[in-house]
């Protein structure tokens, strides 16, 4: 019996993550600069750990409301309407989540029947195009360019709707590129949405880390007509460096909370509790340490975006989340020989931009979640390795 034969044949039309299958080459190796996992590398802050750790000896080990803490749905309730702008009801339109990934598969399952069309911009994060296959939907890229700022346009979105799109994925700032939009922006999409009655999911689970005076983030959720259409993903893991806890919200109408929560109930049952005892530690008391993060992650962004120009790598200056997005066309190679060459010759480890949809081909994800004198190391990598192939 040839049990390959056996897979789904939607599971089997999903490749392996991009990101995961380059670092399978890192694992065990001690000599490598990392710029690649988007992770914090700061551990999350001591007072959240604290509030975990006695939640524990506490004995607070059982279940939750499959909706979560309602505690914990206050304090969210509390903290998106101070930072976007718009209010959820705890008890009907907040539902606390195994992360935002289990957040965003929900939505998916809840929302989408086969053949539907979900429109989304790209170079997007890995998961978002198999999420839709998952559940039976058609993915609909469309390209975000680096000509834009990897912001995306209104008229790239009208032109990919058919009477078959039913959903429009945002993420803004965007993994892998650091894109963001302004409010002009995305108030030229809600137009959009609204006039052909597509539901919005928008993932912001990077919001809090926007660096310039001169850009404010804008939620599309808190904008006229939008908060009735749409799913905001957010959670703790970027801001809060808190990635292992896992744990991460939605917030959406009634209506739509209802139907994810019945997956949830039925799949993961509830968020672990410490986690969730953790997170409210980090709402109530967490922002001085998400203040001190971003102006580190800020010198960084300053630095690895200077001399990636300076080493003829054109790279845009993000305004948000912590990855750099380079340009490497200029080199002759593609992002998969380029990543390759440069692990193997200079021990420096970047992901290629392919992973992230094929329009990412010609760049490298560089993650400035890592420590300033290993980005300096790693920079030096990159000198060494665009010499060694210039000859």
């Amino acid at each position: 019996m040839a049990l390959s034969d056996k897979i789904s044949r939607q599971v089997g039309s999903i490749p392996r993550s991009g990101i995961r299958d380059f670092f399978e080459l890192v694992v065990g190796r001690d000599d490598v600069i990392s710029l690649g996992v988007g992770e914090p590398d700061f551990s999350s802050p001591w007072h959240i750990r604290e509030a975990a750790i006695y939640s524990l000896e506490k004995g607070e080990t059982s279940y939750t409301s499959n909706l979560g803490l309602e505690k914990l749905r206050r304090g969210i309730s509390a903290y998106v309407d101070e930072h976007f702008g718009v209010r959820y009801e705890p008890k009907t339109e907040i539902l606390v989540t195994v992360g935002v990934s289990e957040a965003l598969d929900l939505a998916c399952r809840a929302l989408i029947d086969p053949g539907d069309e979900v429109i989304y911009h790209e170079p997007c994060y890995v998961s978002y195009n198999p999420s839709v296959t998952l559940a039976y939907g058609v993915p609909v890229p469309v390209v975000a360019s680096s000509d834009d700022a990897f912001a995306v346009r209104a008229e790239s979105i009208e032109k990919a709707i058919t009477p078959r799109s039913k959903v429009l994925m945002l993420n803004f700032p965007t993994n892998p590129t650091g894109g963001t939009m302004t409010r002009a922006e995305l108030e030229a999409i809600a137009e959009l949405c609204i006039a052909n009655d597509l539901i919005v999911f928008t993932d912001e689970i990077y919001s809090e880390l926007v660096y310039d005076d001169d850009y404010e983030h804008v939620s599309i959720a808190a904008l006229p007509g939008m908060r009735e259409r749409t799913v905001l993903f957010h959670g703790f893991s970027k801001a809060f460096a808190m990635t292992g806890f896992r744990l991460g919200y939605s917030c959406a109408p009634p209506e739509l909370t209802e139907a994810m929560m019945k997956i949830h109930q039925y799949s993961m049952l509830c968020a672990p509790m410490t986690s969730q005892v953790a997170a409210i530690e980090a709402l109530a008391n967490g922002a001085p340490s998400v203040a001190k993060m971003r102006a580190s992650y800020k010198a960084r962004r300053d630095l690895i975006v200077r001399e990636f120009n300076a080493m003829g790598l054109p790279c845009h200056l993000p305004k948000g989340a912590f990855y750099a997005f380079p340009e490497i066309r200029g080199s002759g190679l593609s992002s998969k020989d380029f990543a390759t060459g440069l692990l193997e010759g200079q021990s420096v480890a970047a992901v290629p931009g392919d992973a992230f949809g094929p329009s990412g081909e010609g760049f490298l994800r560089c993650c400035y979640a890592t420590d300033i004198d290993l980005i300096k190391k790693a920079l030096g990598g990159f000198r060494a390795f665009l010499s060694d192939i210039k000859g």
